[in-house]
């Protein structure tokens, strides 16, 4: 199989290629040049398997130089003890119609764990099969959890450094707190002054100078990136929305066939994408319901079909979500204009000119076919949490609460009660604050101290690697300017 480039499809890679590059020399996103599909009969047939046999036998489709013995050793790895159960990606089963997908059982407590606990392999091994002999810096530009996953995932992955930026004021406590504190001789974290699209347009900047990676090559060092841009990182996700079909299959929810429905809170587009590509690829799914928070430029677009950024950028409990510029939309862009590269090369140009472009009627109809969105605001987000807990002793972070507020709304808006799962992507515990204030808790704490007051308050067992950080000293406290981070990167691969 081979991968091409959003922005030049003549430009075709092999898997390991595309993984060890990240992002494509002219600024488009690799994906593959054809998508295989799942028989109903294989689908079945995954409904018998484990966690790690179902990315085994999704992933191999895509990855037709790795084996299935190296597929094998890489899932044992990255889906093992460093979860607090067997099942990695548990689907809680609230009603008959609504269930909970928990993607962060892992060792950063955030759905970012699904990829960032593969990648590290996949990434390696793609720089053995492609010959490379420079050492790889990842860089990462993070809303919160992708930054302490891709950290965890790759300390101390021997002929690998990583390097973390995040919008200083743009994370949660806790999500800061687990980042600089992180441990590794490998590992580096700058905070960046502006938000979470200051810290990515910095680092696609880096990737798109080759005067920078020449002179790092020089210093012996390839970038590369560890953010969904990258094949590797999108990958590994398309699997838990086979899993979670599965197990709705298995709990009596629909039978093997019958469609469902997912509402996935995203703000960069990774997460439902790899939803999307997982419908393409023969997933039984109705709709995907796009949810964002006040950051609403993907409800806008999916509901218009006008892209633009030029908009007042909110700090929400959601922070994961606080995005203007949603990069893996050039992906679906792609695929629903036809794989007409020229046109969006021209789209994602327009984006970075004039901060807005529309797309097609034709686009848009394949659009409304497959998507639809709603939004969320901070109060109906915290009525969300503690509604949900008085009724149903079920305790959900910010993301997953503005994604059941929306799955709500659709279906009393269409009337659609068809079998959905709502991505839940971080434990109520990386957002304490948030989180006991929806819960009536007005007292202002922090840091560790929230983790402790909303286990006393739930009685919901606060996850292992939050409570050790109590232990852990901060070892990174670095500021950057937003323009700066050439020079960051310069200063840490000396």
């Amino acid at each position: 199989m081979q991968y091409v480039s959003t922005r030049n499809k003549q430009r075709r890679v092999t898997a390991a290629q595309a993984i060890a590059a990240g992002l494509s020399p002219d600024g488009g996103l690799f994906l593959p040049e054809s998508f295989p599909t799942v028989s109903a009969e294989e689908l079945s047939a995954l409904c018998a398997c484990d966690y790690r046999e179902r990315a085994v036998r999704i992933m191999k489709l895509f990855l037709e130089e790795f084996s299935t013995e190296e597929l094998e050793g890489f899932a044992k790895a990255a889906y093992g003890e460093q979860y607090d159960c067997p099942e990695a990606a548990p689907l809680r089963k609230l009603d008959a119609n609504t269930a909970f997908l928990e993607l962060w059982h892992g060792p950063t407590c955030a759905f970012k764990d699904m990829a960032l606990q593969m990648l590290p392999h996949l990434l390696t091994a793609s720089l053995k099969k492609t010959g490379e002999k420079r050492e790889v810096c990842i860089l990462v530009a993070t809303s919160g959890d992708t930054g302490k996953a891709a950290l965890e995932g790759f300390k101390d992955v021997a002929g690998t450094r990583i390097l973390v930026f995040y919008p200083e004021d743009g994370v949660s406590q806790m999500q800061k707190l687990q980042m600089v504190t992180q441990a590794g001789q490998n590992v580096n974290v700058c905070a960046v002054k502006g938000n979470f699209d200051d810290a990515q347009s910095g680092v696609k900047a880096i990737f798109s100078d080759p005067a920078l990676r020449e002179e790092l090559s020089g210093r012996g060092y390839l970038l590369s990136s560890a953010n969904s841009i990258n094949w590797g990182r999108l990958l590994p996700q398309i699997v838990y929305y086979f899993s979670a079909y599965c197990d709705m299959v298995s709990q009596g929810m629909v039978p093997c066939g019958h469609r469902v429905n997912f509402c996935v809170p995203t703000g960069n587009f990774g997460n439902i994408l790899a939803g999307y590509y997982a419908r393409k690829m023969g997933l039984p799914v109705g709709r995907l319901i796009c949810a964002s928070n006040a950051n609403n430029v993907l409800t806008d677009f999916i509901s218009t079909g006008t892209y633009d950024r030029n908009r007042h950028f909110y700090t929400t409990v959601s922070p994961s979500m606080d995005i203007l510029i949603s990069s893996n939309l050039e992906r679906l862009l792609y695929d629903l204009c036809g794989e007409n590269d020229k046109q969006v090369a021209e789209w994602m140009a327009q984006l970075a000119e004039t901060g807005r472009y529309t797309v097609t009627p034709a686009v848009k109809e394949a659009l409304d076919a497959v998507f639809a969105a709603g939004f969320c605001d901070d109060r109906r987000t915290e009525e969300t949490i503690g509604k949900l807990f008085k009724e149903s002793r079920y305790l959900i972070d910010t993301h997953t609460a503005v994604a059941a507020s929306v799955l709500e709304d659709y279906r009393r808006r269409t009337g659609d009660e068809t079998p959905a799962a709502v991505v839940s992507t971080a434990s109520p515990y990386k957002f304490c604050q948030a989180v006991l204030e929806a819960l009536g808790e007005n007292g202002q704490v922090s840091g560790l101290e929230a983790v402790e007051k909303l286990a006393e308050r739930t009685a919901v067992p606060a996850p292992r690697p939050l409570t050790e950080l109590k232990d852990k000293a901060v070892r990174f406290t670095r500021v950057a300017e937003k323009d700066a981070l050439r020079t960051v990167v310069l200063d840490f691969l000396k």
